[in-house]
């Protein structure tokens, strides 16, 4: 894993959805080099740790990455008030991400602000993806029309049935037969997802959502319970080791 740090301008910045920001940072080293997947950890000045937030996209030729965040503490709230001009000091990229075979048939099933990750992967499929997402509302849904101009199949639903379909996300997805299903948002709707991918023998792939105090596997803030070869339950770590992993490894 090769990863740097580097001062990098926000060129473009807007709020989503409720407490949810869109940034997109020039970046043309992180970009050249990023996946679909990865995650990068970003300074907040006065912040004693740096906040981990998931590339939502690349564009290598104008050699820029794309963030989207939900405010969820004191430290991207921080990171919230930062404007078109600003620098942010960004420790990139870090991690694991999907595979990608865009001469695949791929479903994408996302949660929240577990969504982000999936559209860089997304985009290489286009019209070969079926995308799924779930929000809690429709003041929160993000995305949906990013992943309609890559050419995706997209289905939305959300809690309370303000937006899509009423009910869960997993529901939407029982038609779909993929050859991959990658996958990102709360731990019940992976367990969900790895049980459907496991009952039709579809490859899947998960990306855990956790706290991240390094970044780079040096502290035990992100330990996770996976499986062996072997079948043995033994402690990884989601930054080092995932945040994406193949489902069948994830002590669920």
């Amino acid at each position: 894993m090769k990863y740097d740090v580097q001062l990098c301008e926000i060129v473009r910045r807007a709020e989503i959805a409720d407490d949810t920001y869109d940034f997109t940072v020039q970046a043309p080293a992180f970009a050249a080099v990023a996946k679909p997947g990865q995650f990068a950890h970003i300074y907040v000045p006065g912040r004693t740790l740096r906040r981990p937030i998931s590339i939502c996209d690349i564009d290598r030729e104008n050699g820029t990455l794309r963030f989207v965040f939900q405010i969820r503490g004191a430290g991207t709230a921080d990171l919230a008030n930062f404007e078109v001009g600003d620098t942010l000091d960004i420790l990139a990229p870090l991690g694991r991400g999907f595979t990608v075979d865009p001469e695949k048939k791929a479903l994408f099933v996302g949660g929240g602000i577990g969504v982000p990750p999936l559209l860089g992967a997304a985009k290489y499929y286009g019209q070969n993806a079926t995308v799924a997402i779930g929000f809690r509302d429709k003041n929160h849904v993000i995305l949906a029309e990013d992943f309609k101009a890559a050419g995706c199949d997209v289905r939305v639903a959300t809690d309370d049935g303000s937006f899509g379909h009423h009910g869960l996300v997993v529901d939407l997805i029982r038609d779909v037969r993929p050859d991959i299903l990658c996958a990102c948002g709360p731990m019940v709707m992976l367990r969900a997802v790895a049980a459907f991918a496991k009952e039709n023998n579809i490859r899947c792939e998960i990306s855990l959502e956790e706290r991240m105090a390094c970044g780079i596997g040096a502290c035990l803030g992100c330990a996770v319970e996976l499986y062996d070869e072997n079948g043995e339950i033994y402690m990884g770590h989601v930054c080092k080791d995932g945040p994406v992993f193949a489902a069948e490894r994830v002590v669920l």
